[in-house]
C-alpha cells in the first residue's frame, strides 16, 4: 500500500513542479514542491502552511464488484489547501484559492501514474498503476488565521478523490 501512496504523491509532485515552480514550501529548511503528506514528515507544522497542498489518506478497502486473486483496492484520499491572499488585505484570496483549485485539476491529469517502489534507489517499478478519480471540491470556508503581527482571513478547500491500485502481496 505505501508504494501506491508514495507513487501518487511523487507523481503530483513532480507535476507540480513542472507546473508551477515557483509553488514550493521550506520544510526544515529544505524547499520543495508544496504538496505535504503529513504522514511522511518528521515534524509536522502546527499550523497548516498556506499555499500548498496537504494529502491525507482514509481507508483502504478492496473496490466492489470484482472476482480475482488480486483483488483491486481503494483508498479515500483528501487534498486540502488553503490562502490567505498574496497581499497584506487579503482581497485576492478567492482568486489566489481558484488558481490552486485549478493547478490541483491540472497536477491531477492524467488520472494515472506507474507503481513503484521507492525504498530502492534508482525505485523499481512494480508492475502496474495507481489510477484515481477526478477530485471533488468541498465548499470554501473562512478560518480567521492570528499571526504574531495580524489577523487575518484563511480561505480554504477541501478536495475528495479515490486511488486504486493493485496490492503488493497476492490474495488467496
Amino acid at each position: 500500500m505505501q508504494s501506491s501512496k508514495d507513487s501518487f504523491y511523487l507523481a503530483l509532485r513532480e507535476r507540480l513542479a513542472a507546473l508551477n515552480p515557483q509553488r514550493v514550501v521550506t520544510i526544515n529548511g529544505v524547499g520543495r514542491p508544496a504538496i505535504i503528506v503529513a504522514e511522511n514528515e518528521a515534524v509536522v507544522p502546527v499550523e497548516p502552511l498556506p499555499d500548498a497542498f496537504y494529502i491525507e489518506w482514509g481507508e483502504a478497502k478492496p473496490a466492489p464488484r470484482q472476482e480475482s486473486t488480486t483483488p483491486l483496492l481503494q483508498m479515500e484520499c483528501t487534498i486540502s489547501h488553503h490562502t490567505l491572499g498574496s497581499i497584506e488585505s487579503g482581497v485576492d484570496r478567492g482568486r489566489v484559492l481558484a488558481e490552486l483549485d485549478s493547478e490541483l485539476l491540472s497536477i491531477c491529469q492524467p488520472q494515472k501514474t506507474a507503481k513503484r517502489d521507492y525504498t530502492h534507489a534508482p525505485s523499481v517499478d512494480l508492475g502496474t498503476n495507481v489510477f484515481w478519480t477526478v477530485p471533488e471540491f468541498g465548499a470554501v470556508s473562512g478560518i480567521v488565521a492570528h499571526s504574531n503581527t495580524s489577523k487575518r482571513v484563511r480561505l480554504e478547500r477541501k478536495a475528495r478523490l479515490t486511488v486504486f491500485f493493485f496490492p503488493e502481496v497476492t490474495f488467496q
